[in-house]
């Protein structure tokens, strides 16, 4: 596998993007700003940046086949209409909003919108994965502190779930007809950052994922200033330096699936460290061999 450069992809800087997905009929990225509250969208060809406002946190966004957006958000869930600029809520909030917001969310290849949340106190394991199924949010696994990491196998039989804080990703035999999860396991577990530990030899804990055409996770590692692949049994294959301490989640994009499409973070972070760092909230991107797999799209 090549090397690849790590470079700025779009340089405007977000507070703390996140979600990206690329969009195979538009050839473009859409992303989120969760704290600036909003939805990105970047033209690579032209090089074009818009965006839409909202009047709460933004966490996920993905495509449905009739051209709208599903939204994650603090206050439910959302499709939205990007051309008219309608929002239409499908969901309340299956959580008390003042202590709890929605966080990663995707689709599965059959088309189902699944969500984890965020206990945002972060003194207990009370984060929850749902899904948007038959009209309401099935909830399907819990027992974390913020949710991250979704992602599927090329057979779809795999599904990844993380709890970031715990430094855990997490894999679960997966039903595809019914959406069932069973078999929960570690698939892969990093050291907690010691107390007075330098960052320099931390190595981050497992934010955002995805997963490439040889069923390999690549795991964006929050203040690691890394990206890794792991190979289907959780054995690490490849570091990816970045230049940025606090990357958020990796999507597969480009005509061919083969650039790799990196949201990061400037929210909260030393002043120092944004000045040694002015990267630190634009999306970044890598060229890779081997390449990942479609974004799935909500029917």
């Amino acid at each position: 596998m090549s090397s690849g450069e790590v470079r700025v992809a779009v340089a405007s800087a977000a507070l703390l993007g996140e979600s990206p997905f690329w969009h195979p009929r538009e050839r473009a990225l859409f992303y989120c700003d969760i704290p600036d509250r909003k939805l990105q969208r970047f033209d690579p060809a032209s090089g074009a940046l818009v965006h839409w406002d909202f009047d709460t946190e933004l966490a996920s966004c993905a495509p449905c086949v009739d051209g709208r957006l599903l939204l994650a958000m603090r206050d439910g869930l959302w499709r939205f209409d990007p051309q008219g600029g309608a929002r239409t809520l499908l969901a309340e909030p299956p959580y008390d909003p003042a202590k709890e917001r929605f966080n990663d969310g995707k689709c599965d290849p059959q088309g189902r919108f699944w969500v984890g949340t965020i206990y945002e106190p972060r003194d207990a394991a009370k984060a929850t994965l749902h899904c948007w199924v038959g009209g309401k949010l099935v909830k399907r696994a819990d027992n974390a502190t913020v949710g991250n990491g979704l992602a599927w196998s090329p057979n779809g039989r795999t599904l990844y779930w993380s709890d970031t804080k715990a430094h855990t990703i997490y894999a679960f035999d997966f039903e595809p007809a019914s959406g069932e999860l069973s078999g929960r396991r570690v698939f892969a577990r990093f050291p907690i950052k010691q107390d007075g530990q330098s960052l320099d030899s931390y190595g981050g804990r497992p934010d955002g994922a995805a997963v490439d055409a040889e069923g390999c996770y690549w795991v964006a590692m929050f203040e690691g200033q890394r990206l890794l692949r792991l190979s289907p049994s959780g054995e690490l294959l490849r570091e990816v330096r970045l230049p940025v301490r606090c990357a958020t989640m990796p999507c597969f994009g480009g005509a061919d699936l083969k650039t790799i499409y990196i949201t990061t973070s400037r929210e909260k972070r030393p002043a120092a460290e944004l000045i040694a760092q002015p990267m630190a909230g634009c999306v970044l991107s890598l060229e890779v061999d081997v390449p990942g797999l479609p974004v799935n799209f909500a029917t």
